[in-house]
C-alpha cells in the first residue's frame, strides 16, 4: 500500500470523524431529525467509500504479488468483504 493511498485514506475517516462530532453537536442542539439522518446517511456513504478504496487496493496488490491459486482466495477474501458491508 503507497503512502499517497494511505493518506487518502485516512484523510477520508478523518472527514468522517469530523462528520460524527458535528452530527453528535446536532443531537446536542436538538436540531431537526430530518438532517441528523442527512448528515449520518453521508457519513456512511462516506465510510463505504473508504472500505471501497481499501478492497480495491487490497485486490490490486495481491494480483500483483501471489501466485493464480492464491489470488482466487486472495479476491473471494475481498468479495467477501464488500458483500458483508452492504
Amino acid at each position: 500500500m503507497s503512502s499517497l493511498y494511505e493518506k487518502n485514506v485516512k484523510n477520508r475517516l478523518k472527514r468522517s470523524e469530523g462528520q460524527i462530532r458535528g452530527v453528535l453537536n446536532m443531537m446536542e442542539e436538538e436540531k431537526d431529525c430530518k438532517d441528523v439522518v442527512t448528515q449520518l446517511s453521508a457519513i456512511r456513504t462516506s465510510i463505504d467509500r473508504a472500505i471501497g478504496l481499501i478492497v480495491a487496493e487490497n485486490l490490486a496488490q495481491c494480483l500483483r504479488e501471489e501466485s493464480d491459486e492464491e489470488n482466487s482466495e486472495s479476491i473471494q477474501e475481498a468479495i467477501n468483504l464488500i458483500v458483508r458491508t452492504r
